[in-house]
């Protein structure tokens, strides 16, 4: 049914099966185990031969109500859920390549999975190529016969920069490869990249999907035969899954994401445009300013521009670590996506994992400031930030 529903209301109901027991809010399923009305129906469940739950390991009625909601926003056939965004990339790429396969990956994505791919998978025979974000004759030339995904953040994480989705799956598809979106800074609410021609959506639940920086969880979403196949199959064995607690939350966050992701752009825009004008900031970063690089291509295929900025400050990391101490209102914490405003330091915190040639690469100076914009009156938000950039 949720397939003739808009978006707000696919936010609410769809995804919910309600038990008997005439509950109106989903349950949360606290079990390990299933118990089977024989042993012919435990033998038909573990076959595949029958539907029902089996282990809450891969078989959960919390998260599979979660996993559908999310599906139905993004346009997926399906999701699987995953105990953290890390965990959703890392089990969308065991569970989709091999020993010897390739990806093209933009140099703009976040700290953790640079050290993903080019640790650990390279461990397992996994070779990254790393490309500027919005280069579309660096990605064409670096793909090989070996290239099996393209991997890009967009908006990238934190300068905003932003890659033209439907070019890149075109090239990706022209090649036999995948194109995977990291679409955790506009979430479905504002961005769909299946609908621009991407193959496979993977989140952050942890960021904007919950809301208020309650639980760490994730999210793959695509295909029934690659992402209810291929990905759901890694989870089911490996076991990087969501708890049924932290789906229930995030079942609750999905309810209010158009509001909030409706606040958050416009609040973050005013900030922009305010940090414009403040003596000692020499650049800003977001989308949604007219003289962005990509402002136009933000605008064709994003309704808003998010709620992430960062700007530049003169006097390198001693200025910018002076006005991130001097803030009264904003959090010190490298979250995003939460209610309350967060400041931090990129080029040690989330991009501190990174040697000095990847920061630079990556466009992540010592004067690098990013924020995310909460909830709050955007009017406090530039007061705290006012103090701090007095003192530079």
């Amino acid at each position: 049914m949720h397939d003739q529903w808009r978006f707000d209301t696919r936010a609410v109901r769809a995804g919910q099966h309600r038990t008997g027991e005439g509950e109106h809010s989903e349950p949360i399923f606290t079990t390990s185990s299933y118990v089977f009305g024989s042993a012919a129906e435990a033998a038909a469940r573990f076959a595949g031969e029958a539907p029902g739950n089996i282990y809450s390991r891969f078989t959960n009625p919390t998260v599979r109500a979660f996993e559908e909601r999310l599906a139905a926003l993004e346009g997926g056939e399906c999701a699987v859920a995953t105990g953290s965004g890390m965990a959703a990339i890392l089990s969308t790429c065991l569970g989709l390549l091999a020993a010897g396969d390739h990806i093209v990956a933009s140099r703009s994505i976040f700290g953790s999975t640079v050290v993903l791919f080019n640790k650990y998978l390279a461990r397992c025979g996994i070779e990254t190529t790393f490309v500027p974000l919005t280069d579309p004759e660096a990605w064409a030339a670096a793909i090989r016969p070996q290239t099996r995904l393209l991997f890009l953040e967009t908006p990238s994480n934190p300068l905003g920069e932003v890659a033209d989705i439907a070019a890149l799956a075109e090239l990706a598809h022209a090649h036999d490869a995948l194109l995977v979106v990291d679409n955790v800074f506009c979430t479905p609410a504002l961005q769909r990249p299946l609908a621009l021609g991407a193959d496979i959506v993977v989140h952050s639940a942890t960021k904007y999907l919950d809301g208020q920086g309650r639980c760490v969880g994730g999210a793959v979403v695509g295909d029934a035969r690659r992402v209810g196949e291929e990905v759901f199959g890694f989870l089911r064995t490996a076991g990087p899954s969501l708890s049924p607690f932290n789906a229930w939350v995030f079942l609750k966050g999905l309810e209010t994401l158009a509001l909030r992701m409706e606040r958050h752009s416009a609040s973050a825009l005013a900030l922009a445009r305010w940090l414009q004008e403040q003596p000692g900031v020499t650049r800003v970063f977001y989308p949604g300013l007219p003289d962005h690089p990509q402002h136009a291509l933000a605008a064709r295929q994003q309704s808003a521009f998010g709620g992430v900025l960062a700007f530049e400050v003169a006097g390198g990391r001693e200025a910018a670590w002076r006005i991130i101490d001097s803030t009264r209102l904003l959090s010190i914490t490298a979250n995003l996506g939460d209610a309350r405003s967060t400041i931090t330091h990129p080029a040690t915190t989330t991009h501190g994992r990174l040697t000095d040639a990847e920061r630079a690469e990556a466009g992540i100076g010592d004067g690098l400031i990013r924020i995310s914009v909460g909830l709050e009156d955007v009017a406090d938000i530039q007061d705290d930030l006012a103090r701090g950039l007095g003192a530079i």
